[in-house]
């Protein structure tokens, strides 16, 4: 059921590997705002190697002894990686707390404080990467392509994660389709949102073949850069089309459920197009209660750094390694840009299978 996804620059020249080693994929959780210092939840910003965000929030309640809904996190961060993120715990009182004793595997705590706000999925604004690639060949072509990611942006594909080992979720999506119960209600969101990600993924990649990923049509739905504000493209005029230009709008496509399309014309056909493809989807997410969104088709990444590391093997033939940093919003995927970047083979994988 998962589309093969089109390249919009093309299939990457370069090779390499990803995750050798955790601390070669480094995360950091960017919030919009710091705990105040006071407040009914406990902040505490941590730092986890090889950790699942799930399990350390499950260690959390333990360790406070509160039931799990107590325990709160932004986003969920890749297992196999060194990532920094802030947990929130609903402790009300006034106690002090002193963390020295909290042990859990593959946790550090940096630091922490009391807030007056729970912390709640999707609060924070994006995260920081900073990933190390080994065995890289062909270092111009990569480089070359790193500029055009950085000029252009990349397809804001749903990465491999969204859809579980092997596109798992697609099969269990299906089955809770066709009437399997699912009680856990944090599965069962899992799964919608995987039905809901292979139909965006196939409008992305649909426009890219029909060469339609950065050219405007009337009828569009864009987006406000920056925000999650929408509007219909009536006419485009080259005012329109400079905002474009400049990244201050970009296209969307649907995040499916109830409801009509926004788009008209040309846009509203493809998407009415990918919607009968993927049929078992699209007929079965309204009847869970989602309701049509929209969601940008072009991620731009921000703060863009690229660096061939010195190599310290000494077989002076040993292939480099190249580090590089970037920004992503929240909700996108770093794995999203290095497959546009570079034909990777992610070490994590193969110890899996």
């Amino acid at each position: 059921m998962l589309p093969e996804l089109t390249y919009l620059h093309g299939k990457p020249e370069s090779s390499g590997l990803l995750r050798s080693q955790k601390s070669d994929f480094k995360v950091f959780e960017q919030l919009p705002f710091l705990p105040i210092g006071e407040g009914e939840h406990l902040f505490i910003y941590i730092r986890k190697t090889g950790a699942n965000t799930v399990f350390v929030a499950r260690e959390l309640a333990k360790y406070f002894k509160v039931k799990e809904q107590l325990v709160s996190y932004a986003g969920l961060k890749d297992r196999f990686a060194v990532t920094e993120q802030w947990f929130g715990v609903h402790v009300p009182g006034k106690q002090v707390y002193d963390l020295q004793d909290l042990t859990i595997e593959g946790v550090e705590v940096l630091k922490y404080a009391r807030h007056n706000k729970k912390l709640r999925t999707g609060a924070l604004t994006g995260n920081r990467f900073e990933l190390i690639l080994r065995n890289v060949t062909n270092l111009q072509a990569l480089n070359d392509r790193w500029n055009d990611i950085v000029g252009q942006g990349v397809p804001n594909y749903f990465g491999e994660q969204r859809f579980g080992i092997d596109g798992g979720n697609i099969d269990k999506a299906l089955a809770l389709f066709s009437g399997t119960k699912v009680k856990d209600k944090k599965k069962r969101g899992m799964y919608l949102s995987a039905a809901r990600s292979c139909i965006f993924n196939a409008v992305i990649s649909e426009r890219i073949q029909q060469n339609s990923f950065t050219n405007l049509q009337e009828g569009e739905v864009l987006m406000l850069a920056g925000t999650q504000s929408v509007f219909h493209l009536d006419k485009f005029d080259d005012a329109i089309v400079q905002r474009f230009t400049d990244k201050d709008v970009d296209i969307t496509a649907p995040m499916w459920g109830a409801g009509e399309l926004m788009t008209s014309d040309n846009p509203k056909a493809l998407e009415q197009k990918i919607s009968k493809k993927y049929s078992e989807f699209s007929e079965g997410l309204p009847r869970f209660g989602l309701k049509q969104e929209r969601r940008r088709i072009r991620l731009i990444v921000q703060d863009a750094e690229i660096e061939v590391l010195t190599n310290d093997n000494e077989n002076d033939n040993a292939l480099p390694s190249v580090n590089i940093c970037f920004t992503l919003p929240a909700g996108s995927y770093a794995t999203t840009v290095l497959r546009e970047l570079i034909d990777y083979q992610d070490a994590t994988q193969r110890v899996q299978n």
